[in-house]
C-alpha cells in the first residue's frame, strides 16, 4: 500500500469557469452546514442546492449559502435535476448508503459522511456500486488529506520506528447523558417517515433526534462510528488497508442510565497475521485525564509515532522526539474529491470508499462482537459474511422497512 497521493492546492486552481461544478447537500444539520459553507468557499463549486427533513435545518442553510440555492424535502426529487454533478451525504448513518447509491445511480458524484454504511452487507454494495458506476465516492475520514499524516505513513513504511507491531486508536473523551424520553409529536413541518427511512417505525422522542440519534442502533452505530472511525482509519491506513484474520470486542453500559442503546465503554482487538490494531473507547473521561486526545500510537522496535489533533510525533528509542511536517502543501478532502470530480478520476481520491470501507467494516464487526458476545468473529468480506457465528452473522444486513428498500441489488 503506497501512501496517499500528494495533490497539490494550485492543480485546483488551474480549472477554468466553464468547469464549474454543481454541488449539492442532503442533510443540513451541524456536519452538513459545515458541508454548504465548505463547498461553496472553494473556487470551481457552486452549492446549488440542500435537503433536508426538517424545515428548520433546511433554511438555515439555504440562509447561509452565498447564492440562491434549490431547496428539497426529499433526496429522491433532488436526485431527479440533471444539472447536479455530486452530492455530500450528511444525514443520520442508516442513510448513507442508501442516499449514496441511489445518487450513483443518478450518474452523481458523491462526498459521504463516516461511516459509509449502517452495515456490513451495505458497504459491500456500495464498494461494487462505485465501481459499476465509475463515479467518484469520497470517504469523510480526512486525516487521509492532512499533509502530515501523509507523510508519517510513508516515513512509518520506511522504518522510522523499526518494525511495527501495534497500533492503538484511542477515543477517550466526555459524552453527556440524553436521559429517558416520552414519545411526543415530532416538530412542526418534519416528514419523520421519511427520517426513519428503512428503520422500524416507532413514537418520536426528542432523545433520538438531531446529534443524538448515534446513541440508537436503528439509526447509528455508537461512537466507535461516529469518532472512533477517524481513529480507527489511521491505523487500518497505517496496516495496509487490510481485514484482520479475527475481531475480539467487549464493552458494557457502566456511567449511561438512561435510554442509551449503544455502550460508553467499548474495547476491540483486530488480530492480524503480523499485528494488531487495539481499540480503546472510554466516553465517560475527558482528553486532560491522560495527556493525549483522541488520537493513534504506532508502536515499534526503535521508537513510537503519536497522532492527535495537534499534529504528528516521532519518539525515538535515541534521539529527540520531533514533529512530523509535510514538504509540500496539500488539498483538503473536500477539495480533494472536487479535484477527482473534475477530472472524472476515482484514482485521484485520497479516501476513496474502498479504504472507507474497510475501516466502517471493522467499527461494524467490533458493535457485532459487542452486541453478540462472540469473542472470535472472523469475517470474509468478499461475501460480507461472519463465517463462524449464526448469531452474529445476522447482524451483517438489517431488514428494510417496506418502501424504503436499497435501491441497488447487486
Amino acid at each position: 500500500m503506497t501512501a496517499a497521493p500528494l495533490i497539490l492546492s494550485s492543480r485546483w486552481a488551474q480549472g477554468s469557469p466553464n468547469e464549474t461544478i454543481h454541488h449539492a447537500v442532503i442533510g443540513t444539520g451541524k456536519q452538513g452546514g459545515g458541508h454548504v459553507r465548505d463547498f461553496q468557499e472553494i473556487s470551481g463549486c457552486e452549492v446549488v442546492a440542500v435537503c433536508d427533513v426538517d424545515p428548520e435545518n433546511l433554511g438555515k442553510a439555504a440562509k447561509n449559502a452565498s447564492r440562491k440555492v434549490k431547496t428539497y424535502a426529499d433526496f429522491r426529487k433532488l436526485l431527479e435535476d440533471r444539472s447536479i454533478d455530486s452530492v455530500s451525504i450528511a444525514t443520520p448513518d442508516h442513510w448513507h448508503t442508501p442516499i449514496a447509491l441511489a445518487a450513483l445511480m443518478a450518474g452523481k458524484h458523491v462526498y459521504m459522511e463516516k461511516p459509509c454504511s449502517h452495515n456490513l452487507y451495505e458497504a459491500s454494495l456500495l464498494k461494487k456500486a462505485a465501481r459499476q458506476y465509475g463515479k467518484c465516492v469520497q470517504h469523510g475520514t480526512q486525516r487521509r488529506s492532512k499533509g502530515d499524516h501523509i507523510e508519517a505513513m510513508k516515513r512509518l513504511r520506511e522504518g522510522v520506528i523499526g518494525e511495527v507491531y501495534v497500533h492503538k486508536a484511542i477515543n477517550h473523551q466526555h459524552r453527556g447523558k440524553i436521559g429517558k424520553a416520552q414519545p411526543e409529536a415530532p416538530p412542526a413541518g418534519v416528514n419523520y417517515d421519511l427520517w426513519l427511512g428503512p428503520a422500524p417505525k416507532v413514537p418520536f422522542t426528542r432523545n433520538r433526534w438531531h446529534y443524538d440519534w448515534h446513541w440508537f442502533w436503528d439509526y447509528g452505530g455508537g461512537d466507535v462510528v461516529n469518532d472512533g472511525i477517524h481513529q480507527i482509519d489511521v491505523a487500518v491506513w497505517a496496516m495496509g488497508d487490510r481485514y484482520p484474520s479475527r475481531v475480539v470486542a467487549t464493552g458494557g453500559m457502566f456511567y449511561y442510565d438512561d435510554d442509551h442503546e449503544t455502550p460508553d465503554t467499548l474495547m476491540a482487538i483486530f488480530d492480524y497475521d503480523d499485528g494488531q490494531i487495539i481499540f480503546e473507547q472510554r466516553l465517560y473521561t475527558d482528553y486532560k485525564l491522560e495527556g493525549h486526545d483522541n488520537g493513534n500510537v504506532s508502536y515499534g522496535t526503535r521508537g513510537r509515532m503519536e497522532f492527535g489533533r495537534k499534529g504528528v510525533f516521532v519518539y525515538p528509542n535515541e534521539g529527540d522526539p520531533y514533529q512530523v511536517t509535510s514538504p509540500e502543501p496539500v488539498e483538503s478532502i473536500k477539495e480533494n474529491f472536487l479535484t477527482a470530480v473534475r477530472a472524472d478520476d476515482p484514482s485521484l481520491l485520497n479516501s476513496p470508499i474502498e479504504s472507507g470501507v474497510v475501516s466502517s467494516d471493522l467499527c461494524n464487526l467490533a458493535n457485532v462482537g459487542y452486541r453478540t458476545g462472540v469473542a472470535d468473529l472472523r469475517y470474509d468480506p468478499k461475501k460480507a459474511e461472519i463465517t463462524n457465528s449464526a448469531e452474529a452473522n445476522a447482524l451483517v444486513r438489517r431488514s428494510y422497512r417496506k418502501g424504503y428498500e436499497l435501491p441497488y441489488g447487486g
